[in-house]
């Protein structure tokens, strides 16, 4: 393409993109009040849904016009039109999530008031209930026939009686009322930590959109002090990044009990996970980094007696008790070691932590039970009879099963924070560990995989 056709190309597509990208940057969020009507509230998301599938739409075109630029030849004019397409994708896919944050502000506040009204409900019904409890006592207190001494009139007794079976039918009510309103509101509770999850989520990808264009912003301006007639310079720019890509490529991806691979095989390994489960290769590949980091006693203990799962300490040969659940993972270890030619003996597993069992294996530190449920569906997407916890593509294709079934695809920082913890960020558990891997995740994209991509 010569360069009055590229000059005439880039024009085109920039008009095109003024046309779809006209409205302003950020959207700030709207926040209802605790006033408004279940209408209104109703009427907000309808309107915040069809902004977002708007969105939705100008980042199906944008992706289509990003996608037409990388099959351009390359030169300065291509590769500055690329970034700028590559920006406005950021730009958009942004616009699209504070749209989506504004939807979940209106069902959080939505909720939280329905939560506060059960709330309210259930105090006035444990209220109601122990007043009728206290009034069935004093009854529960008075033999029949002080009930009749009481009352002089035979009528008197029959609405005595009246009364008491009154206060019993009165308090079975008020249990079923009671309950029926703690089923309501731990209901609303579980929706609620579902859309703080999904805020959570939102938030995480800005920042991460964000930083894509901080990073584009300064190489369009270096494309930018390149004069158009300068291509020798241009090409010494591909020349260099072909260099540092190569030495990623070599560079030795750390994994704990194993041994360090190239980058280049991580990231194939990553590939092809990401082929049958759908977990993206950044994130698949932060999660591993985060666990070859963990600390100085993970994947540092032999087992030692399989009776009380007590170990030692690999390099010092101190006593730990608590290696390895004698009763979870023992005998599923041991099952496991003997086809894999391993001595479960002289294996190396994780220490336990302050709290709970150590006993993990290999780069992705699978507790024994924890790989046996996976390790039939990675012999199968492996082809392979006998998946092994300490080989490096075994470890990433279950890892990424496990990412998967922990809901990675919607949600990678909560995946993260479920991953370490078994629980969402939103519970407060693991929320630093989700938001170390989502930074890591974030600088293997855009530093390390964008980087091989282009080459």
């Amino acid at each position: 393409m010569d360069l009055m056709k590229s000059i005439r190309y880039f024009v085109l597509c920039l008009i095109c993109g003024l046309t779809f990208f006209s409205s302003s940057f950020f959207i700030l969020p709207t926040f209802p009040t605790r006033a408004e009507t279940t209408q209104e509230a109703e009427a907000r998301r309808a309107k915040l849904q069809a902004e977002l599938e708007a969105e939705e739409r100008a980042i199906a075109i944008q992706t289509a016009l990003l996608q037409a630029k990388q099959k351009e030849t390359a030169t300065v004019q291509g590769e500055l039109s690329l970034l700028k397409s590559q920006i406005k994708q950021a730009e958009t896919n942004i616009k699209a999530k504070k749209v989506e944050i504004s939807r979940l502000d209106s069902d959080i506040a939505v909720r939280e008031g329905k939560v506060s009204a059960l709330d309210l409900k259930i105090k006035s019904e444990q209220d109601s209930l122990a007043e009728l409890l206290r009034k069935s006592r004093g009854y529960d207190s008075s033999s029949l026939t002080e009930i009749i001494l009481d009352n002089q009139q035979l009528s008197d007794f029959f609405n005595e009686i009246d009364s008491i079976d009154s206060v019993q039918q009165a308090i079975h009510q008020s249990f079923a009322r009671l309950r029926g309103a703690q089923d309501a509101y731990e209901r609303e509770m579980v929706a609620l930590a579902a859309k703080k999850d999904k805020e959570i989520d939102a938030k995480a990808v800005i920042e991460s959109q964000q930083k894509v264009i901080e990073k584009k912003e300064s190489e369009k301006k270096v494309v930018l002090n390149i004069n158009k007639n300068q291509e020798q310079a241009y090409q010494q720019i591909l020349a260099e990044r072909r260099k540092k890509a190569a030495a990623i490529r070599a560079e030795l991806f750390g994994l704990r009990d194993a041994k360090a691979i190239p980058f280049g095989k991580a990231l194939e390994y990553a590939l092809i996970a990401y082929t049958k489960t759908g977990v993206r290769p950044a994130f698949l590949l932060a999660i591993l980094k985060q666990e070859s980091n963990l600390g100085q006693n993970v994947g540092s203990c032999y087992l030692k007696n399989p009776t009380t799962g007590s170990g030692v300490g690999a390099n010092t040969g101190t006593a730990f008790t608590k290696v390895m659940s004698p009763t979870r993972d023992v005998p599923v270890f041991l099952s496991l070691m003997t086809p894999l030619g391993r001595d479960p003996f002289n294996t190396r597993v994780s220490c336990p932590q302050s709290i709970g069992w150590g006993g993990a294996m290999g780069p992705a530190q699978f507790i024994p039970s924890t790989w046996k449920l996976h390790q039939s569906e990675v012999a199968g997407l492996l082809g392979k009879s006998l998946p092994d916890p300490w080989e490096p593509q075994d470890a990433f294709m279950a890892s990424a099963l496990y990412l998967k079934n922990l809901g990675a695809a919607t949600s990678e920082i909560n995946a993260a924070c479920r991953y370490y913890s078994g629980k969402s960020c939103s519970a407060g558990t693991g929320a630093s560990y989700g938001r170390q891997v989502v930074a890591k995740a974030q600088d293997i994209q855009l530093n390390m995989i964008d980087l091989l991509q282009e080459n």
